[in-house]
Protein backbone atom coordinates (compact mmCIF):
# COMPACT_ATOMS: atom_id res chain seq x y z
CA UNK A 1 0.00 0.00 0.00
CA UNK A 2 1.41 2.99 -0.74
CA UNK A 3 1.72 6.68 1.85
CA UNK A 4 -0.77 8.37 -0.37
CA UNK A 5 -3.40 5.52 -0.34
CA UNK A 6 -3.23 5.51 3.72
CA UNK A 7 -3.41 8.94 3.43
CA UNK A 8 -6.91 9.04 1.90
CA UNK A 9 -7.82 5.86 3.99
CA UNK A 10 -7.22 7.72 7.26
CA UNK A 11 -8.81 11.55 6.02
CA UNK A 12 -12.01 9.39 4.84
CA UNK A 13 -12.39 7.55 8.10
CA UNK A 14 -15.33 8.72 10.44
CA UNK A 15 -14.48 11.71 13.16
CA UNK A 16 -15.03 9.19 15.86
CA UNK A 17 -13.04 6.21 14.92
CA UNK A 18 -10.23 4.74 16.77
CA UNK A 19 -7.74 6.26 14.66
CA UNK A 20 -9.07 10.26 14.44
CA UNK A 21 -9.43 9.98 18.69
CA UNK A 22 -6.30 9.09 19.04
CA UNK A 23 -4.51 11.87 16.51
CA UNK A 24 -7.03 14.42 18.49
CA UNK A 25 -6.09 13.12 21.92
CA UNK A 26 -2.20 13.56 21.17
CA UNK A 27 -3.04 17.22 20.08
CA UNK A 28 -1.83 19.90 23.36
CA UNK A 29 -4.38 21.72 24.56
CA UNK A 30 -3.06 25.17 22.51
CA UNK A 31 -3.33 23.06 18.88
CA UNK A 32 -6.87 21.84 20.50
CA UNK A 33 -7.89 25.88 21.22
CA UNK A 34 -6.52 26.87 17.79
CA UNK A 35 -8.10 24.33 15.91
CA UNK A 36 -11.01 25.09 17.61
CA UNK A 37 -11.27 29.11 16.96
CA UNK A 38 -10.63 27.47 13.45
CA UNK A 39 -13.13 25.37 13.07
CA UNK A 40 -15.99 25.33 10.45
CA UNK A 41 -18.56 22.26 10.82
CA UNK A 42 -20.53 23.22 7.54
CA UNK A 43 -17.79 21.86 5.88
CA UNK A 44 -17.38 18.93 7.66
CA UNK A 45 -18.89 15.46 6.48
CA UNK A 46 -22.36 14.29 8.67
CA UNK A 47 -24.25 11.43 8.94
CA UNK A 48 -28.03 11.32 8.63
CA UNK A 49 -28.17 10.87 12.49
CA UNK A 50 -26.43 13.84 12.93
CA UNK A 51 -28.35 15.95 11.01
CA UNK A 52 -31.46 14.55 12.56
CA UNK A 53 -29.52 14.98 16.24
CA UNK A 54 -29.07 19.02 15.01
CA UNK A 55 -32.52 19.02 13.91
CA UNK A 56 -33.55 18.15 17.09
CA UNK A 57 -31.39 20.77 18.69
CA UNK A 58 -32.79 23.64 16.65
CA UNK A 59 -36.19 22.46 17.92
CA UNK A 60 -35.38 22.37 21.40
CA UNK A 61 -33.88 25.49 21.21
CA UNK A 62 -36.66 27.07 19.52
CA UNK A 63 -39.72 25.35 21.97
CA UNK A 64 -37.37 27.27 24.92
CA UNK A 65 -37.13 30.68 22.74
CA UNK A 66 -41.09 30.30 22.98
CA UNK A 67 -41.72 30.07 26.36
CA UNK A 68 -39.25 32.37 27.61
CA UNK A 69 -41.01 34.83 25.12
CA UNK A 70 -44.46 33.58 26.40
CA UNK A 71 -43.36 34.32 29.76
CA UNK A 72 -41.32 37.55 29.55
CA UNK A 73 -43.13 40.71 30.97
CA UNK A 74 -44.93 42.75 28.18
CA UNK A 75 -42.75 45.64 28.16
CA UNK A 76 -39.63 44.00 28.53
CA UNK A 77 -37.49 43.26 25.56
CA UNK A 78 -37.71 40.07 24.01
CA UNK A 79 -34.51 37.64 23.72
CA UNK A 80 -33.13 37.30 19.52
CA UNK A 81 -34.23 33.96 18.01
CA UNK A 82 -31.34 31.22 18.16
CA UNK A 83 -29.56 30.72 15.79
CA UNK A 84 -29.74 27.34 13.74
CA UNK A 85 -27.06 24.76 14.47
CA UNK A 86 -24.30 24.86 11.21
CA UNK A 87 -24.75 22.10 9.08
CA UNK A 88 -22.43 20.62 6.22
CA UNK A 89 -22.88 23.15 3.30
CA UNK A 90 -24.90 25.83 4.87
CA UNK A 91 -23.25 28.78 5.67
CA UNK A 92 -23.85 30.98 8.75
CA UNK A 93 -26.98 34.14 8.73
CA UNK A 94 -26.03 36.77 7.83
CA UNK A 95 -26.22 39.51 10.34
CA UNK A 96 -29.27 41.82 9.41
CA UNK A 97 -28.41 45.66 8.91
CA UNK A 98 -29.54 48.05 11.75
CA UNK A 99 -31.79 51.20 10.60
CA UNK A 100 -29.10 54.18 12.13
CA UNK A 101 -30.61 57.39 12.45
CA UNK A 102 -28.69 58.83 9.80
CA UNK A 103 -29.88 56.11 7.21
CA UNK A 104 -33.78 56.33 8.79
CA UNK A 105 -33.64 60.12 8.30
CA UNK A 106 -32.00 59.38 4.91
CA UNK A 107 -34.82 57.26 4.14
CA UNK A 108 -37.23 59.45 4.99
CA UNK A 109 -35.76 61.99 2.57
CA UNK A 110 -35.93 59.46 -0.17
CA UNK A 111 -39.98 58.57 0.33
CA UNK A 112 -40.70 61.94 0.73
CA UNK A 113 -39.21 62.94 -2.64
CA UNK A 114 -35.76 64.33 -1.88
CA UNK A 115 -33.80 61.76 -4.61
CA UNK A 116 -30.94 63.81 -4.87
Amino acid sequence: MSWRRLRVLIQHLPPESATWSALRNELTPEQLAEQAAKGEPEKGRWSQLEQLVAANLDATKRVEWVLQCVNIEQKSKRPDPPEPTRRPGARPRKAKPKLTETSADRLFQLLQGGAA
